[in-house]
């Protein structure tokens, strides 16, 4: 079953603020739900499924659907860091592809920042992080330096290649009034920032944000009657990638497997995308994510993103308009909401007028959960102008 053309995103709201320490976890989860549906022109009793992973208070779903006053019929909670919310959307396509439902909220929403600042980090762990603490992982931004440090060590790739990925995105950061971070950098700002773990500095780091943010999945014959124009659901695919019992490559992400997927079911290929949404926690994330989804050779990372490729609107590969999670927005370790609401946009051509990309047909929506060095997810959206 394809869900090619089956299903359209009629609605998206990402949430204003970037610091909330007054609202709940469901207030938030509550303001971009609601501010999806009105984008939309829909309203609570036209849902009939939820989707959400573990960043939702309560019992996920159950708990969100009574508090939104919602009648549902379909519930799904996957949870893969980063990629869920990528994820949540081809599951909504399918469901609504085989009749399981017809309208879809995806949503997503948290509070690290003020969480932070209020009781400090967060100490817990999955079962393997007695193992690997051990060894010096005690950070995410350590595991992603050790992809960092491969990559430079196999193919040559340098901190100031790194450092253009951000560039791009305070280049961006600028135009969106709701940015956390709107000072354009250089290269050489970004390797003067202190050391975080070598070779990533502070500036090839994602902000730390609060925040949220929401999508609504219908049918074509919903979204057809529906006065906003949407974005067409054209290929969705997921891969999973391990440590190999001790043997991971660090050099691919799980994006060599679900990059093909979606883009074999879109019918597509990497040089017909006009515009590129890529979860970028950090430089090295999004980098690699450009090579595994097939935008340059392996290796050929670091020089592909040099010479303004990144740079909206006129550059070869226009990336993370809003911003992306290195200066707009990264509420709870998880940038794929947020990247999927600028695609939308992109699409509608309602993204900033400094940086949206001329005839905005085809765009890629990537996202990456948990760690590159050890355990990770990828999952990857091709949208499509509801004319294209």
């Amino acid at each position: 079953m394809t869900i090619r053309g089956r299903a359209y995103i009629v609605g998206a709201y990402e949430h204003p603020r970037r610091d909330i320490p007054d609202l709940s976890v469901a207030e938030i989860h509550a303001e971009v739900a609601l501010g999806a549906l009105a984008d939309a022109g829909l309203s609570p009793s036209d849902v009939d499924a939820y989707f959400c992973d573990s960043d939702a208070p309560g019992v996920g779903p159950l708990s969100m659907a009574e508090y939104l006053g919602l009648r549902c019929r379909y519930l799904d909670t996957t949870e893969i860091g980063g990629s869920s919310y990528l994820s949540h959307v081809g599951h909504a396509a399918a469901a609504i592809a085989a009749g399981k439902c017809r309208v879809a909220l995806c949503v997503m929403g948290g509070r690290p920042r003020s969480q932070m600042r209020a009781a400090g980090p967060d100490l817990s762990g999955a079962p393997e992080t007695t193992y690997e603490t051990h060894w010096g992982i005690t950070d995410t931004v350590h595991n992603y330096a050790l992809a960092a440090m491969r990559h430079m060590h196999e193919f040559g790739t340098t901190g100031r290649q790194l450092a253009e990925v951000k560039v791009a995105a305070s280049l961006h950061a600028q135009h969106n009034p709701n940015a956390f971070l709107r000072k354009p950098v250089t290269v050489d700002d970004v390797l003067a920032s202190p050391m975080i773990s070598d070779p990533l500095h502070r500036l090839d780091c994602c902000v730390m944000t609060d925040g949220g943010g929401a999508v609504v999945v219908a049918a074509k014959e919903v979204a057809r009657d529906l006065p906003r124009r949407s974005a067409a659901i054209l290929g969705h695919g997921e891969a999973a990638k391990g440590t190999g019992n001790g043997r991971v490559d660090l050099s691919h992400t799980g994006a060599v497997w679900s990059g093909p997927a979606a883009f074999a079911e879109a019918g597509v290929t990497p040089a017909d995308i006009d515009y590129a949404s890529i979860y970028d926690s950090f430089t090295i994330t999004a980098l690699l994510a450009l090579e595994d989804l097939g935008f340059c050779e392996k290796g050929q990372g670091g020089p592909f993103v040099q010479d303004g490729t990144l740079v909206a609107p006129h550059g070869r590969l226009p990336m993370n308009t809003d911003g992306g999670g290195l200066c707009n927005n990264q509420p709870d370790n998880r940038g794929g909401m947020a990247r999927m609401i600028e695609a939308v946009r992109q699409l509608r051509g309602e993204a900033a007028t400094e940086v949206q990309v001329p005839d905005c047909r085809l765009a890629i929506v990537h996202g990456s959960g948990g760690r590159l060095a050890t355990r990770s997810s990828a999952a990857t959206l091709i949208l499509g102008r509801e004319d294209a």
